[in-house]
């Protein structure tokens, strides 16, 4: 019997937490028994690119642009056609549209991934008038489960939810805040207005006009870049803000996460949050907006703190809550470490997958 050949649609290679998951998704296909295979629209900053190259993926890179879509439909369909795929299995809008556009062309079953927790009011629409063409849809969090079946209009009999995060119990530990030492916060993102950085400023500002004084120093290290870098940077300087730092990429966010005490993730908005969970994996106490999964994962007074989104005031007052207390930083960071490894343990991911393969298979 001739192995089903699952082609992987994405929008791009960018290193965002679409594309980062790809080579654990693609593994349990292949456990499954399928063959796999890559296709993205567009480089961008092919930051995803070195996990799928060692992680064995065989992929096919178009050479063209994101606005470029008659083409881009063209490469795909010659692409699907060459290799004879059984199953396309898309992510991200461009893709998705595309590839549910195609599907009565090319007769094969098309899986859809919603991971966004904004989609643009004209990607809505196509994919609402289009989501009957989906054999499957497939959420990555609990939250945008429940967006999809809203938005798209998806009923429940075609819509399946698979976490895009496998806890990894090896993964480097944060290091206890010991006294004397400067407490260390950060963030990991994209310099964007869905990640609320801006708001981080304001909070931060107020609680320093407020005259809040912690008892021991701190910083507090953002890493990522994105068109907000300029913005972001003079507004932490007007506001006289000089603990804050803008560390640019990193390539190696564990090891930035090992170094911190505090983790932040004040987003506007957040479909799984890959940044964040990997965070609580790292026994690190979070403070979040409730927003995404992490609305789920965060526990206030076990592993961190929870507070509304764009709300300057709400986040003043975690960050004035956490930095009065450095001590019990670690008691939470212990909880979150466990708690992870429990609701997100690769067996759980791999089982969630399996199981939605068989009923696409």
């Amino acid at each position: 019997m001739t192995a089903p050949k699952v082609a992987y649609v994405i929008n791009s290679l960018e290193g965002g937490g679409a594309a980062l998951p790809v080579p654990a998704i693609l593994g349990v296909l292949r456990g499954c028994g399928a063959e796999v295979r890559v296709l993205a629209l567009t480089r961008r900053d092919a930051r995803a690119l070195p996990a799928m190259e060692a992680a064995g993926l065989d992929i096919r890179i178009r050479e063209g642009g994101e606005a470029d879509h008659l083409a881009a439909a063209r490469w795909l369909t010659q692409e699907l056609r060459e290799w004879n795929a059984t199953h396309m299995w898309t992510s991200l809008s461009r893709a998705t549209i595309l590839g549910l556009l195609l599907a009565p062309k090319l007769s094969i079953p098309v899986i859809s991934w919603q991971h966004n927790a904004f989609l643009k009011p004209w990607n809505t629409r196509l994919m609402r008038l289009l989501q009957k063409r989906a054999a499957l849809w497939v959420a990555d969090s609990r939250s945008v489960a429940d967006l999809t079946a809203k938005r798209l209009k998806v009923p429940p009999d075609r819509l399946e939810t698979w976490p895009i995060y496998a806890a990894d119990p090896t993964m480097p530990q944060a290091r206890p805040w010991q006294l004397g030492e400067t407490l260390r916060l950060g963030s990991l993102g994209r310099l964007n207005p869905a990640k609320g950085y801006d708001i981080l400023i304001e909070a931060l500002a107020l609680l320093q006009a407020e005259g809040f004084t912690p008892p021991v120093p701190f910083e507090v290290a953002i890493a990522g870049d994105g068109a907000q870098s300029k913005q972001l940077s003079a507004m932490a300087r007007s506001a006289g803000i000089e603990a804050l730092h803008f560390t640019g990429y990193t390539a190696d966010p564990r090891a930035f996460l090992a170094r911190l005490h505090l983790y932040l993730q004040p987003s506007r908005r957040e479909g799984f949050c890959i940044a964040g969970h990997e965070a609580l994996t790292a026994s690190l106490p979070v403070i979040a907006s409730r927003v995404g999964e992490l609305a789920f994962s965060i526990r206030p007074g076990i592993n961190g703190w929870l507070t509304e989104p764009e709300e300057v005031r709400g986040l003043a007052a975690a960050l004035r809550d956490a930095l009065s207390d450095p001590h019990r930083l670690a008691d939470y960071g212990r909880a979150a470490h466990v708690q992870i490894l429990e609701d997100y343990s690769q067996t759980r991911f791999e089982q969630t997958g399996r199981a939605i393969w068989d009923r696409v298979a």
